[in-house]
This record gives C-alpha cells, structure tokens and sequence, in this order.
C-alpha cells in the first residue's frame, strides 16, 4: 500500500489531541549519550553531527546527493567510500574514487528511476549488520523507505543521519500515525543521540508545542551504548549541540524547541 492511501486510510486531515504529542514526545528525546560527537560534512547545510563511532565503518548509503557531497567528502578522507543515489541530477558534483553513483530515486518500489534500499545494499554488499552509515535527505520519501524496509536491513547501519520533512504532519491523525509509526520502527534497534531543526522553515506552533517542518536526526544502533549507563548518566542534554551550525547562515537560527528533549536539562 503507498503512503499516499495509508494516510487516506488513517485519517490525514483530522487533527489529534495534544495528549497523543505528549506521548509521542518522549518516545524521541535523544538519550545522555555524552559528548562524543564529530560534525562531518559542511559548516552550514549538508553537515551533520554523528557519534564518534566510525572505526570498522565499510561505507556510507548516501541517498539525496544535490549539489554537495561534503559529508562524503569527509569520510573518503577517512577511507570510508560512499554509495549516492540521486534521481535528480546525472553526475556527482565532484569526483572521487571513494564515490559510487546511482542515477535513481531511493524509494519503496523498483523502477527505471527508483530502487528500493534492500536492493540498492544487496547490489553492493551482503554483510553482517554493523558496518555502514545512512545518510538521508530525500525530501519527504523517507518515510515510505521507513515503511518498506526490513528491521533486518536497517541494523545494517550502525550510525543513521536522517533528515525528515513535514513534521508539522504531527498535527494530523493521519501524519501523527505514520511519524509515530516510523520513529516506532527504527527505535526497535536504533536511540535518538541527536536532534536538529533545519531553518528552512519557522516552526509551528501546537498548542504548548513546537514543531520544526525539517528537522535532522541522527540515530545510533542500541549494541553501540550503554542504556543502562546511559540513565544514570549526570551529562546534561542541551540544545544547540557545540557542533550544532544554522542550515542556512542568512537565516534567523531556530533552536529546538524543549518539547523535543528531557525537560529541565
């Protein structure tokens, strides 16, 4: 079933209580996890900010190239290659050895023009789970590579920076079940370890909450921390990270609502 009849089916257009945000909330507070973070890629837009986790890395699945490819840039210097998918554009914006290009959309079917993320590893490589990157950007079609993506395909990545559009579907019953459902299946495996909104766009505002329409996530595999040690961690979750960078300079810099993390840190 496409996204587009299951949000038809659950009911897009019908607004939701603000009680089902103050469950969804919590389910994502990014977990205590220190302060062990590198920021890869560029100063502003396309950079990200991951754990310092990248030793045994194999490489990075990279769908939404655009017009840079500085967080690939960074872990080719590192020796990681990167494979990028990217429908929109006919050739990389610069060249490496370390790069491998696809000409299609990432998507939940097989085209012509789309591959599915299942297929687009298994044409690279069939190894244990453990030993790659993803990093997303695909303008809304994450959700439904979420949905069509096996939990056994997913814990092939270790570490997961997620740029996620129309957040502002939350105010929906319709949007709220599908990011619900989303965020749901990959914290099976995976712990929110960072979040930050993109200044594209003014956040919107829900009651008492706050949400950024664009907002980028990075998530790391459970077997990588130590939640038990994690909880009685005394470190202070606090927005904006040190490494944190405004998306796009000109813009007013919107710092994360506190709705999307422990309240009082």
């Amino acid at each position: 079933m496409s996204i587009k009849k299951l949000l038809l089916r659950m009911g897009y257009h019908r607004c939701i209580p603000s009680s089902k945000l103050d469950e969804f909330f919590p389910m994502v507070y990014p977990v205590p996890f220190g302060n062990n973070f590198v920021r890869l890629g560029s100063e502003y837009d396309g950079g990200y900010v991951i754990p310092d986790d990248l030793e045994g890395i194999k490489a990075c699945f990279s769908p939404g190239v655009g017009n840079t490819s500085d967080f690939e840039e960074d872990l080719a210097r590192l020796g990681i290659p990167s494979f990028m998918a990217d429908g929109s554009i006919n050739e990389l914006p610069n060249q490496n050895d370390k790069y491998h290009f696809t000409n299609k959309y990432l998507s939940d079917s097989n085209s012509e023009t789309e591959i599915r993320l299942t297929d687009w590893i298994n044409n690279h490589f069939k190894e244990e789970p453990g030993y790659f990157i993803l990093q997303m950007d695909i303008e809304g079609a994450e959700f439904a590579v979420i949905y069509d993506a096996p939990v056994e395909v997913l814990i092939k990545f270790r570490i997961m920076a997620i740029e996620f559009h129309k957040m502002d579907m939350l105010f929906s019953k319709g949007g709220f079940d599908l990011i619900r459902f989303t965020f749901a299946k990959l914290l099976k495996c995976f712990s929110v370890v960072h979040i930050h909104p993109n200044n594209v766009c003014k956040p919107f505002t829900y009651g008492e909450f706050l949400i950024p329409p664009c907002m980028e996530f990075t998530f790391l595999r459970n077997d990588r921390i130590n939640l038990d040690e994690c909880k009685g961690n005394d470190f202070k979750i606090s927005y904006p990270h040190k490494l944190d960078s405004p998306n796009k300079p000109e813009r007013f810099d919107y710092p994360l609502p506190k709705c999307w993390y422990t309240p009082g840190d």
